[in-house]
């Protein structure tokens, strides 16, 4: 389990440190892939397979996040 949580702050450390200029869509899908990656590992490790559930909830977090960043965008009328 500490595994799974200092491979996601390292994650998040990463991520922001490419914390350019974002629009919603590419700070949605960042912030979703993360947290869907940490949710994903906690559940999986309940059920003994721990990167199978952070890597399938990185991928599903960060397909949400962009779709909800990408909406915000189009209604800002940044795209």
């Amino acid at each position: 389990m500490k595994k799974y949580i200092i491979t996601g702050m390292t994650a998040a450390v990463i991520l922001s440190g490419c914390a350019g200029p974002m629009n919603n869509t590419e700070r949605g899908a960042a912030t979703g892939a993360v947290l869907g990656g940490l949710t994903g590992a906690i559940i999986g490790h309940q059920k003994g397979r721990g990167a199978e559930g952070a890597a399938i909830g990185a991928i599903g977090g960060g397909l949400l996040g962009g779709a909800v960043g990408n909406s915000q965008d189009k209604k800002a009328g940044n795209k």
